[in-house]
């Protein structure tokens, strides 16, 4: 609590002192009348908390028309929500880091110190208390209101299949061997073009910043062709602390609070254009997993970079190839047989740098929390990750490259 002085008689020039909660029990009752002021002061709801409760309220209006409304949906997310994720992407962009990443790392300083704060200086009475809880809770809702006006309403719109003009069905196992023989093919003619390590694994051809770059060519050639989602510059965030992401399991995520697109970059090379493909898309306003991974795949096809398409078609092959390996093993083996060997040398390679993350705990805690979260955003939770293989298969059957 602050006491300010205000004595002219004194010598003493205007001064302000800090007074606990417990010091003012102690106060004269002369002391105790000079600081009632600024007792009522901490005991009147900040401006702030007002203003949050509106913003609040307004995205819980939104937010429940949106899931009454498709068409209300897909105006609001591709003219106002794309507005507010520019923003904040625009505003995270002068940082080469991931601002999120920092929050996060903080936040138990953060939060200890916001604690000592109210405690020792402005929870004076159980009026300002009161007060003081209500403005943490008031951050909370400001919170909730961004998730909903900048992200949370992309849930609610049309389907993928709609806006891309194809029809999505439940496929057999023949079109999943076809789909799956199809992307061998192209993997292997890119695979012709890329270098592989003495560890078996490919070696992206440049920076991290110089991909980011050229994924932003292939997007602006991807929104040239379709309207559903608009064209910006932005900067793909590298984590710092990518081994901890492994360890859950987390190749990329996208933080609506800072409109970031942030990559685990200790994954192995091939994962990462596509993954970055991914988060871009999510920063644009595809919220789906499924949807997402079909933006990523049909973005890096418009790129003219060998290596980001070989990326992106053998990410989409480990989705098909495991849904075949479900339907019918033998034409999974038969598929898998045609993979050229350095390819199928880089899955084995997977295979073993991912045995130290594959039963760690923290992936069981954050798959459950990512699953509880999507279920109720209205998916098919964690396995919608997967489900891009019936977009895939619908997208190569429209396109007459499968099924003829």
């Amino acid at each position: 609590m602050k006491f300010k002085n205000n004595n002219k008689n004194e010598n003493t020039k205007n001064e302000v002192y800090f007074i606990s909660a417990k010091d003012f029990g102690d106060l004269s009752p002369e002391e105790r009348r000079l600081l009632v002021p600024i007792r009522r002061k901490h005991e009147k709801i900040p401006l702030f908390c007002k203003i949050s409760l509106a913003v609040f309220t307004f995205s819980a209006i939104i937010y429940i028309i949106s899931c009454l409304s498709v068409g209300f949906a897909d105006f609001f997310n591709l003219y106002v929500s794309s507005a507010l994720r520019f923003t904040l992407a625009k505003i995270t962009n002068i940082f080469p880091f991931s601002f999120a990443e920092l929050i996060i790392l903080l936040l138990p300083v953060i939060a200890f110190i916001l604690i000592w704060y109210l405690i020792k200086y402005r929870c004076n009475s159980p009026k300002a208390t009161v007060v003081a809880i209500i403005c943490m809770l008031s951050v909370i809702l400001m919170i909730l209101s961004c998730f909903a006006l900048c992200f949370g309403v992309a849930y609610r719109g049309s389907t993928l299949d709609k806006k891309l003009g194809i029809e999505s069905l439940p496929v057999d196992k023949q079109e999943l061997y076809e789909a799956a023989d199809y992307l061998v093919e192209k993997i292997n003619g890119f695979a012709d073009q890329t270098y592989f390590g003495s560890d078996s694994f490919s070696v992206m051809p440049y920076s991290f910043e110089e991909m980011n770059a050229k994924l932003l060519e292939a997007y602006e050639r991807f929104c040239e062709k379709y309207s559903f989602v608009i064209n910006f510059k932005s900067r793909l965030k590298p984590v710092l602390n990518s081994e901890a992401m492994s360890y859950a399991h987390i190749t990329g995520v996208y933080t609506f609070f800072t409109g970031e697109s942030n990559i685990n970059v200790s994954f192995p090379d091939y994962t990462i254009p596509y993954t970055s493909a991914h988060e871009l898309a999510h920063q644009r306003g595809i919220a789906r997993e499924d949807e997402a991974n079909m933006v990523a795949f049909l973005v890096c096809m418009e790129s003219d970079d060998p290596y980001i398409q070989y990326s992106a078609y053998l990410n989409v092959y480990e989705y098909v190839s495991s849904a075949l390996y479900s339907a019918d093993r033998d034409l999974y083996r038969d598929v898998r047989s045609k993979l050229s060997a350095s390819v199928y040398g880089e899955q084995v390679a997977y295979s073993r740098f991912f045995d130290k993350y594959r039963k760690s705990v923290t992936s069981q805690v954050s798959g459950a929390v990512n699953d509880a979260y999507l279920k109720t955003q209205g998916t098919a939770g964690s396995v919608s990750y997967g489900m891009v293989v019936d977009l895939t298969v619908a997208y190569l059957k429209a396109q007459n490259l499968i099924g003829n």
